[in-house]
Order: structure tokens, then sequence, then C-alpha cells
């Protein structure tokens, strides 16, 4: 299994962290995952962490550089359940008023707001994974 899975559905992009401890480690490498999909123009991220007990700081940096990215090109990033400890540091940090947290990806999903009309252009253009 590798760190770090991406699917987009309805053309959100659901990057999912497959591992129990985030660290500097892999922070570098899913920030240059995530800066190369934004720059595809993927600007609406669900990052599901059901899996991350643990994020270090430069972790939760990352997630806070990509919040102020995808801000700044009208999109949203939204988190799934991120753990126990991980709340934790978001509440110590400060960082837990600026990320959207859901308890499945499928909420995460469900509170993006579309348009009808751009739903179905989404549609129309979109792949499924």
């Amino acid at each position: 299994m590798r760190d770090f899975d991406l699917n987009t559905h309805c053309g959100y992009l659901i990057a999912t962290v497959n591992i129990e401890k985030a660290t500097i480690l892999e922070a570098l490498e899913f920030k240059c995952i995530l800066d190369e999909q934004i720059y595809s123009g993927n600007h609406n991220i669900i990052i599901n962490l059901k899996d991350c007990e643990f994020l270090d700081s430069t972790f939760i940096g990352v997630l806070v550089v990509t919040w102020k990215k995808v801000k700044a090109k009208g999109g949203k990033l939204k988190l799934v359940k991120p753990g126990n400890f991980a709340q934790t540091v978001f509440h110590l940090t400060g960082t837990i008023e600026i990320f959207e947290a859901y308890d499945s990806v499928e909420e995460a999903l469900s509170s993006f707001s579309i348009p009808i009309e751009e739903y179905a252009s989404v549609i129309a253009n979109q792949k499924f994974n």
C-alpha cells in the first residue's frame, strides 16, 4: 500500500493518507503531490485522515499551506476523521478553526454545494475512479 492515494469524484480530489504517523518524512512528499494537483486545477480537496493517528507540526503546516493555496483559487480543503491525537494537535495549534472536518468522505463530498448547471457539466466531463 502506498502512503497516499488520490481519487476524484464529481470533480473533487480525495487524497487519502494511508499511514498511522504523518511526520516531516512524509510531509514533503505529500506537499509535492498536492501542489501538483492544485497546479493541474484541483481546487476542492478532501484529505482523508481516517487511518492517521499522529500528525507532526510539519505535516500540519503542509495542510495549512495547502488550505491557503486552494482558498486563493476559490476552492476548499476539507478533512475526514482525523484521529484523537491529531484533533488535539489541531486544537492546540489553533488550526482546527480553519479546517472543516467530517466523519466520512461521503459527508465531506455532500458538504460541497454546486449549482445544478455546473454539476451537469462536471458529470459529463468526469471519469470515475
